[in-house]
């Protein structure tokens, strides 16, 4: 984090300090909203929590290292003491990113991708300047202004996932980190039962160009007909991305290999140049697309954007995260949560690794659709003695249902566990 001193982190939040010896004391690293991840230097934030209230933490995170608690209360420790912690930690991320006025923010959002899509752009854009991104999926209220701290002179561009569960979402976030490039990946049905339907998940997802000043980049998918309409909501200068449309910058000659890395030519500019993705899934030919959409309009050559899409390796966990065990069986791990969308991609990248070899699937259930839920997404067991050498196991759902550890432990060659004994 950009280093501030006690006295200038409750200056920017309007806060106070309480029970603190030394004001002049800088904040050097991080702010975090979870005590077992502070780092030396750093700031906590105290939340309540579902289950407990973050301020009971307090003690153990100066002892762990933090500099101070951000707290709505007195905690007996170092604080910065504030009417309400989530709209300071906000303020504290606005003032992080104002230290840096030559970071060029890049928001992205979308229904399904934006955390690969994010990912691929961490590995991309370093070829025009130093870069740092959203840290995992941390994309909301909270998660944003977390991922903003990370924030370091000398950093060119900050990629933030921006997500929504509601109308009005991200206009707030982007009054937090405004942005001067927009990605808008999808329309897709996750969360349709927040939303109401597809056209209220457009209009949130719109409010992202909405937001871009005149001289921004709205980078948007000829693919998706809703996202291609946000063009008429933006000021910026506009930038297509597709595969079955024309688009300004596009995938043709896209080939799968037998494990379900797909390879293409990214044509840009009238500029053609090969990729060939290490990532599992055709659906991942839109995602790094879009990640080579907005390097493109930033400067970067075809040529150089081409080799970074082919040198990206996997990042977060749970998504096409494949494993092949000893025992011949490959384990395809997509199990962080789920939607229609990203149900159809596993499935599609499960069908291109068959190759004749039997095929099963673990599934859970997608949440957050409202009435379009149905009862074909109730979790299936898997049982040992169904698993034989060779099979391709595909374990899809949603993280609050347990399936990460299912796709974990079956990762283990000596052991093949149950979903029913998770």
């Amino acid at each position: 984090m950009i280093p501030l001193s006690l006295e200038a982190v409750a200056a920017a939040v309007g806060g106070r300090l309480c029970d603190v010896s030394d004001a002049c004391v800088l904040v050097t690293a991080p702010a975090v909203v979870d005590s077992r991840t502070v780092e030396p230097g750093g700031l906590f934030a105290a939340l309540p929590g579902e289950h407990t209230d973050g301020h009971a933490f307090a003690a153990d995170v100066v002892k762990a290292g933090a500099v101070a608690v951000l707290a709505g209360r007195p905690v007996g420790v170092p604080a910065v003491v504030v009417d309400d912690v989530l709209d300071a930690l906000a303020a504290l991320a606005r003032t992080v990113l104002a230290a840096v006025p030559e970071a060029t923010v890049i928001g992205l959002t979308g229904s399904a991708g934006k955390t690969s899509t994010k990912d691929l752009l961490a590995q991309v854009l370093p070829e025009l300047g130093p870069t740092i991104a959203t840290v995992k999926s941390f994309n909301g209220e909270i998660g944003m202004p977390l991922a903003v701290t990370h924030l370091v002179q000398g950093v060119r561009y900050i990629v933030l996932e921006m997500g929504a569960r509601g109308i009005g979402h991200i206009a707030h976030l982007t009054r937090i980190a405004p942005p001067s490039v927009g990605l808008v990946l999808n329309v897709g049905t996750a969360h349709v039962g927040e939303f109401g339907g597809q056209e209220q998940i457009a209009q949130a997802k719109g409010e992202l160009v909405e937001a871009l000043p005149a001289n921004g980049l709205a980078v948007l998918n000829a693919d998706d007909p809703l996202v291609a309409a946000m063009a008429s909501r933006t000021s910026a200068r506009v930038l297509t991305f597709g595969v079955e449309n024309d688009a300004d910058v596009r995938a043709v000659d896209v080939a799968l290999d037998a494990s379900g890395r797909a390879s293409f030519t990214l044509t840009a500019a009238e500029t053609r140049a090969r990729v060939g993705l290490s990532l599992h899934g055709v659906h991942h030919v839109s995602n790094a697309l879009a990640a080579a959409a907005v390097a493109v309009g930033l400067g970067a050559s075809v040529e150089k954007t081409a080799a970074a899409l082919s040198r990206a390796v996997l990042v977060a966990s749970g998504r096409m995260e494949v494993t092949d065990r000893p025992d011949g069986v490959r384990v395809i791990n997509d199990a962080f949560n789920a939607n229609p969308d990203s149900m159809k991609a596993a499935f599609m990248a499960l069908e291109a690794m068959a190759d004749g070899r039997r095929t099963i699937a673990v599934l859970g259930e997608m949440k957050e659709l409202g009435a379009d839920g149905g009862e074909g997404d109730q979790a299936l067991a898997l049982v040992n003695d169904l698993i034989q050498p060779g099979d391709i196991v595909l374990v899809k759902g949603s993280h609050s249902v347990g399936l990460e550890h299912t796709a974990v432990c079956l990762t283990q060659p000596d052991t093949v566990s149950s979903s029913r004994d998770r």
